[in-house]
This record gives C-alpha cells, sequence and structure tokens, in this order.
C-alpha cells in the first residue's frame, strides 16, 4: 500500500498538488465548462422566464450548487487519495463504515460511463473545426447544414476517427500528471476558451440583434416560473457545476492546505456562471439576426449555428473560431472526467501515471464505440430511453451524477464531525455555519427532488 503520510501527521498527495490557488481554479473551472454549458444554459434560462429563471438559477448554485462543491473539495482535500479511497477511509477516521467507499466508486464509474460518449461528441466539436476552417457552411442553406451533419454521423469511421483523435489527447494531458499535464492543460486553454468567448461576442454585438438576444435572456416571466421550472434551475445548477462524479474530489486530493475552500470554490462558481451567460449572449444574437429559432442541445451548436455563422461576414473564421472553443471546453471537462480513475488505478494497482491513463483511456475509447454505432450502425436498435447513446446519458447524468450529490452532501454534512469541517474550511463562523446548514438539509432535500422527477421523467434535467 502506498503512503501519504507527512512527517507532520498530515496527509500528503501521492500525485503532487497544484502549484497555486489560481491552478486549482483553473482546473475546476475548465472540469466544470462543457458542451452543456455552452449549449444548455442559455436556451433554458431563455424558454424559461428568461431573468426569473437566471435569478432562480443563481440561487440554486449558492444554496445547492456551491455548498456540494465545497463539500466535495474538503473532502478530497481531507482524505488525499483518489475517490474512493478518500471516502473508505474518512468513513473509518469518521467513526462510519468503510461503505462509504462506494460513493467514490460510483464517481469513478460514472465517469467513465459518462466520457464514453462524451467523447463521442467531443469528436464532433474536432471535425466541425476543419468543416469551418475549409468553408463548408459559407452561404449554405439550412437543408444543406442538416445535410452535412445528418452525413457525418452516418459515417461510422469518420464518427470512430474523431472519438479517437479526442480520446488520444485527453489521455496525453492525464498522462502527464497533476503539474506537468492537468496544470499546464488548464493554464492554458481556460484563459484560451475565456479569450475565444470574448472575441466572439464582440462578433457578436454587431450581428444587429444583440438587443433581442438580451432581452430573450434576461427579460424577467415570472408567469413562466413554475416549480417544473425551479426544479430545472436545481438540475442545472447541480450539473453544471460538474459536483458529484468524483472530478471534484480527485482535484481536492491536490489542494495546498493554506488555500481557502470557500474561496476557491466561490471563484469557480462565479466563473462558470460568467461563462454560461456569455455563451448566451454570444449564441442568441447570432441565430436572431438570422431569423432563426433557439433550440436545445446539439441542434442548436452543430446546425443552427453553424447556418448562422456562414451566413454572415468573417463567418468562416468565427465559426472555427467557435468550435475550437467547443473542444477547448470539451477537452478540459474530459480530463476532470478521466482524473478520479486514474487516480484510482495508480494507488490500487501500483502502476504509473502513463500506464494507468492509456488503460483507463482505453477502456473507455473501447465504451465509447457503443455511443459510436448508436448514431449508425445501431441507430435503430432502441429501448427505454432511445438508443444506448440516449441510455447511458440518463444513467450517468441523471441517476449516479445526482445520487452520488446527494450521498456526499450527506456524508459532509451529517457523518463528519465538526471538527473535521471546520478545520478545512477555517473555522466556525458564519460562512461556516451557513455552510454546514446547506449541506445538511437545503441540498438534499434538493437535489432528492431532482433525482426523484428524473426518474419519474417529469423533470429531465
Amino acid at each position: 500500500m502506498l503512503s501519504n503520510q507527512a512527517g507532520d501527521g498530515k496527509r500528503e498527495s501521492l500525485h503532487g498538488n497544484w502549484s497555486s490557488k489560481m491552478a486549482f481554479v483553473l482546473a475546476v473551472t475548465g472540469s466544470a465548462v462543457g458542451l452543456g454549458n455552452i449549449w444548455r444554459f442559455p436556451y433554458v434560462a431563455g424558454e424559461s422566464g428568461g431573468g426569473a429563471f437566471v435569478l432562480v438559477y443563481l440561487l440554486c448554485v449558492v444554496v445547492i450548487g456551491m455548498p456540494v462543491m465545497m463539500s466535495e473539495v474538503l473532502i478530497g482535500r481531507r482524505g488525499r487519495r483518489n475517490p474512493v479511497a478518500t471516502m473508505e477511509l474518512l468513513g473509518q477516521e469518521e467513526g462510519s463504515s468503510r461503505n462509504w467507499r462506494l460513493i467514490g466508486l460510483m464517481g469513478v464509474v460514472g465517469g467513465i460511463i459518462i466520457l464514453s460518449y462524451y467523447s463521442v461528441i467531443a469528436g464532433w466539436t474536432l471535425a466541425y473545426v476543419v468543416k469551418s476552417a475549409t468553408g463548408v457552411f459559407v452561404d449554405a442553406t439550412a437543408p444543406q447544414v442538416v445535410g452535412v451533419l445528418e452525413a457525418f454521423k452516418a459515417h461510422t469511421g469518420t464518427v470512430a476517427f474523431v472519438h479517437t483523435l479526442f480520446m488520444g489527447l485527453t489521455i496525453f494531458v492525464v498522462a502527464r500528471g497533476v503539474e506537468r499535464g492537468l496544470e499546464q492543460a488548464v493554464r492554458f486553454m481556460v484563459p484560451a476558451l475565456l479569450l475565444m468567448m470574448l472575441v466572439l461576442l464582440g462578433y457578436s454585438v454587431t450581428s444587429g440583434s444583440f438587443a433581442h438576444g438580451v432581452e430573450f435572456l434576461f427579460t424577467p416571466d415570472f408567469s413562466k416560473l413554475t416549480w417544473g421550472v425551479v426544479l430545472v434551475a436545481m438540475g442545472q445548477a447541480f450539473f453544471s457545476l460538474s459536483v458529484g462524479m468524483g472530478a471534484i474530489m480527485a482535484y481536492g486530493a491536490y489542494l495546498p492546505e493554506e488555500t481557502s475552500i470557500t474561496g476557491a470554490s466561490a471563484t469557480v462558481v462565479a466563473a462558470d456562471t460568467g461563462i454560461a451567460i456569455l455563451a448566451g449572449l454570444v449564441i442568441f444574437p447570432l441565430v436572431f439576426a438570422n431569423g432563426l429559432q433557439p433550440d436545445a442541445g446539439p441542434g442548436l451548436v452543430f446546425q443552427t449555428l453553424p447556418l448562422a455563422l456562414g451566413q454572415m461576414p468573417g463567418g468562416a473564421f468565427f465559426s472555427t473560431v467557435f468550435f475550437v472553443l467547443l473542444a477547448f471546453a470539451a477537452w478540459t471537462s474530459a480530463i476532470g472526467l478521466m482524473e478520479p480513475a486514474v487516480a484510482w488505478v495508480v494507488e490500487s494497482f501500483n502502476k504509473t501515471r502513463a500506464q494507468a491513463a492509456i488503460a483507463v483511456g482505453g477502456l473507455i475509447w473501447l465504451l465509447g464505440f457503443a455511443s459510436v454505432f448508436s448514431f449508425n450502425l445501431w441507430s435503430d436498435f432502441t429501448f427505454f430511453r432511445g438508443t444506448i447513446f440516449d441510455n447511458l446519458g440518463f444513467l450517468a447524468n441523471d441517476i449516479m451524477l445526482p445520487l452520488g450529490g446527494m450521498l456526499i452532501a450527506i456524508f459532509a454534512g451529517w457523518v463528519m464531525c465538526r471538527n473535521s469541517t471546520a478545520d478545512e474550511l477555517g473555522g466556525t463562523g458564519g460562512a461556516y455555519k451557513a455552510w454546514r446548514f446547506a449541506v445538511r438539509f437545503i441540498a438534499p432535500i434538493g437535489i432528492f427532488l431532482v433525482l426523484f422527477f428524473a426518474i419519474k421523467g417529469v423533470v429531465v434535467a
């Protein structure tokens, strides 16, 4: 068994530490900001009451998302091991059961499942970078843009190739370790992502429909604010921060002792929310400028936006920038999804980072072909929620993640003693009391409602 006990009694990470608070913030922000943030949040906000939804969403982020994120970070730093070992170790130290390790294991498995299908869609962004750069969408009609996507999905070899390429890029970064791999990657990609988004925002402002986009996103319409919308806001707040799947716990294990968990988490939440809002300000003015209708999900990104950008001056360049942005967002999220499993393999089987990354990445790559084939060879094979791709998404996103997040909140709030959590959060002042109340009562109840209605099919978060 590998030891991570320091001379002063404090545990040390076996994988190294982030060099600074900013490195941690960039890593967690990169993990949190993914494809779903960019295409889902703006649409849901616009269709669910605009500013009214945004207000509810921000409230849910503060009282549900951030407390669970802080819990996951403090658990990770307290244990200083992979999520499975951390939950087992802390469960025993807190006088409870070693079976809490199952939460960590669920996070590891959930990350593997999510990345298996996420990598396939992320591969599409790589293909669309090339298509945009070569002018495929310039002056294209709506049927032509739809035809490009359908032809692409139907070509099994091409979809498999970009899935393979994306997984190769992810394995490369994770294999290099915390400081040489994860930290170097996010130090470049997250600022680059923000810069590209600001460039696109400037372009969007010149579209002639910027005011319409702002109105769609922010004008409060409280008549649309139903309990169903509140549940959607809860779900969006939870999922947008990527909590509940072990990535934040793994990153927390590398967080230096002197770094404030509260401050770092608040910075991540602000960055994640800001980027989601920026995405809306980029996307909708372009959509409305071309008389198009906003659409949720991949249709917005791979059909509506290429069509809109293709009709505008400089569209080929800005379309390329947009898909490079999406690829970076997907890449940083994929690194976070893969890290818990790699850390577990390194610690449990005494393997090198490179060996663990290749083994885990290879498994994810193989599993990904079930999703690759869901769009072509196996597209007619449907059950329960639809294709294999649809069912994997439901299992991981709608069941495993909220269940994991709810149990993490319960563990931090009810199993860990006040001294342990106060030690990590820096005292028992007002901020600590607010966190403890939220993580014991508000967050578990809110997440349970999201989970319950997702299972019932009333709300799919």
